[in-house]
């Protein structure tokens, strides 16, 4: 009966250490992931585009993804999405009480990553603004670190816009980690997934700047508030704050399901040893 206890109590013990790990690894890479690209719109803003333009901000955000999931995707699936989280808690291939640990992470690591752009740049920032952070308007930075709509944008299209292109990353990100598909070799999938945000920033950034990831919208969004900018943040655009939360969300589950509907049920009997393949490979997803 001891044995069986101390057995017990082990488990629970492991357990809770490897979601804590899991929790901060996924903190760490969705910071380095957000220094990058919010770091590149930065540069854009406050030098007004002598150093930056829409380009190197896509390809700031492609590293960024990139470098993310190279550094922690072997050892924690490298999860930065909320949406890409859902997704696969959907499918089946990760566990629902990772979901919430996963989430946390991915969040706090958008918080962290926040306030060292805000460090990085407080300078050029103070420079900048001369003190008056602005949400809106000629001036405004607020958009350094979290998504506003373009003028032309209705509430219904802003929806519709993070529903298409968060699905489109998540059938992508499927098909790059599906052994029975084509996919991509072993240890080129972040490169790949990388190369997905690169197609989505040049395709489906006009509206809003292409969000698709709640935490990497809501988390900056929320230090932006408390670090001189207020609630405005929240009322801008028709209170659009929400939309890049629950959109990418809707989208995430839209995704996995035409990816589970229309590739993976159509997939031929699996074979007991599949190539290109890794026992966590469903776990190595991101976002931007």
């Amino acid at each position: 009966m001891g044995h069986l206890l101390w057995h017990s109590s082990y488990r629970v013990q492991e357990e809770h250490t490897d979601l804590k790990g899991h929790l901060i690894r996924n903190e760490g890479c969705r910071t380095r992931g957000l220094l990058f690209g919010c770091g590149s719109v930065a540069q854009t803003v406050l030098s007004k585009g002598a150093l930056g333009e829409p380009l190197t901000i896509h390809i700031g955000f492609t590293l960024g993804v990139m470098m993310a999931v190279y550094v922690a995707g072997g050892v924690s699936g490298a999860h930065v999405n909320p949406a890409v989280s859902l997704a696969m808690v959907v499918l089946g291939k990760l566990p629902i009480k990772k979901f919430p640990v996963y989430v946390a992470a991915q969040f706090l690591g958008a918080f962290a990553g926040s306030c060292a752009v805000y460090g990085l740049y407080y300078d050029a920032l103070m420079e900048h603004t001369g003190g008056v952070m602005q949400v809106t308007g000629v001036n405004a930075t607020a958009n350094i670190w979290a998504s506003y709509p373009a003028k032309h944008i209705s509430v219904l299209g802003g929806f519709v816009d993070q529903v298409i292109g968060t699905a489109a990353l998540i059938l992508c990100i499927l098909a790059i980690i599906d052994g029975k598909n084509i996919g991509a070799p072993k240890g080129m999938e972040p490169l790949c997934i990388g190369l997905i945000i690169m197609a989505i920033g040049v395709s489906m950034g006009l509206n809003c700047g292409y969000p698709i990831n709640p935490a990497r919208d809501l988390g900056p969004r929320l230090f932006t508030a408390v670090a001189g900018w207020g609630m405005e943040v929240f009322r801008a655009g028709g209170c659009w704050w929400w939309i890049p939360v629950v959109g990418p969300m809707v989208g995430g589950v839209v995704g996995a399901a035409v990816y589970f509907l229309f590739i993976e049920l159509h997939h031929a009997e699996p074979e007991k040893q599949r190539e290109n393949n890794i026992k966590d490979k469903y776990e190595m997803v991101t976002l931007s």
